[in-house]
């Protein structure tokens, strides 16, 4: 990547990052003007940055397991 494209990428993405910023201090008045639907669909999609995802925990050969707990 050539020293021009470098600088545009870094100028693109710290105009990217001021534009999120800004969205992001509007949210909560932009999530009161949905219908209740929609602030849910926007909800749910915005989970997995806030949350670690959930995985399964299953028992492994070889670790004692016991009827009893």
């Amino acid at each position: 990547m050539s020293t021009k494209d470098q600088v545009f990428t870094m100028g693109l993405r710290e105009s990217l990052k001021n534009i999120m910023q800004k969205e992001i201090h509007n949210l909560s008045k932009q999530l009161e003007a949905l219908e209740p639907k929609d602030r849910l669909n926007v909800l749910c999609k915005l989970m997995p940055y806030v949350f670690p995802k959930v995985e399964a925990v299953h028992p492994k050969e070889g670790e004692p397991f016991s009827d009893e707990w």
